[in-house]
């Protein structure tokens, strides 16, 4: 079976705001693609909303996400955080799952929450198993061995908290950094972290996303001027290289 994750930097999904409007939906052609790599008419669509912190918090954003991909013919239900001590139930909502997606929010706690409860292992068997796992930010990072994080913004709920960087499930190699082309001083801090760790980043703006079957990678993007840049450094420069198209994972990793 193939391993297939998809990492998308960020973008709205149509969220309904407290002012009865709606944030754009500006990730559809990502959406739609995670649907077909299913290689089904009709998959099973698995939310796990665990980088938000309450139940209350994952009904709502599995809801939204629930709408969209119900559009697209995928049955939908959720697996929530509180869920995760019971291990009888975990597998069978995992088993049933053709897709399994987390959204954004806290990596930091999420990361720390499925490595207590050992749901870390249950995503890799998943992986091996050939279903699709995949995000949007939180959702993104966590596939990697390391990324970019707000949690600290997040779980302090002060703007001025730094940039962090979180050592996540390392499926992946590399360090990502979502929210590439919104948030000023994401990148500085970024090239810091990978001077200090030698790791290859992955800088993706919104709407972008890197899908990883096997042993190749295809930039995927739902806007025209969406990017995703690899940046790594040698010889005392930081350098960064356009991504675009497919890729086997050698030339991706190759400094």
């Amino acid at each position: 079976m193939s391993r297939i994750i998809v990492a998308i930097a960020g973008g709205e999904n149509g969220r309904p705001l407290p002012d009865g409007t709606r944030t754009p939906y500006d990730t559809e052609a990502i959406d739609r693609a995670i649907v077909r790599l299913t290689g089904k008419a009709h998959p099973h669509f698995l939310m796990i909303a665990h980088s938000q912190p309450t139940a209350d918090r994952q009904q709502f954003y599995f809801e939204v996400m629930r709408d969209i991909y119900e559009r697209f013919g995928c049955e939908c239900r959720d697996l929530k955080s509180d869920e995760l001590e019971d291990r009888e139930t975990v597998q069978e909502k995992v088993d049933w799952a053709d897709i399994i997606y987390e959204g954004g929010g806290d990596t930091l706690s999420m990361i720390a929450l499925w490595k207590r409860t050992g749901f870390d292992e249950v995503l890799r068997q998943a992986w091996e198993d050939g279903k699709v796992l995949c995000g949007l930010s939180a959702g993104g990072n966590c596939w990697f061995e390391s990324c970019s994080s707000d949690s600290l913004k997040i779980i302090h709920d002060d703007p001025s908290q730094p940039f962090i960087e979180v050592e996540c499930l390392g499926f992946l190699k590399g360090y990502f950094i979502p929210h590439s082309d919104v948030e000023a001083t994401r990148i500085p801090d970024a090239k810091e972290n990978l001077r200090e760790n030698g790791r290859i980043g992955f800088a993706l703006s919104n709407c972008a996303a890197l899908a990883f079957i096997d042993d190749e990678c295809t930039v995927l993007k739902s806007s025209d001027t969406a990017f995703a840049r690899k940046m790594y450094w040698k010889d005392g420069v930081c350098v960064e290289q356009e991504l675009s198209g497919t890729m086997t994972l050698e030339e991706l990793y190759r400094k």
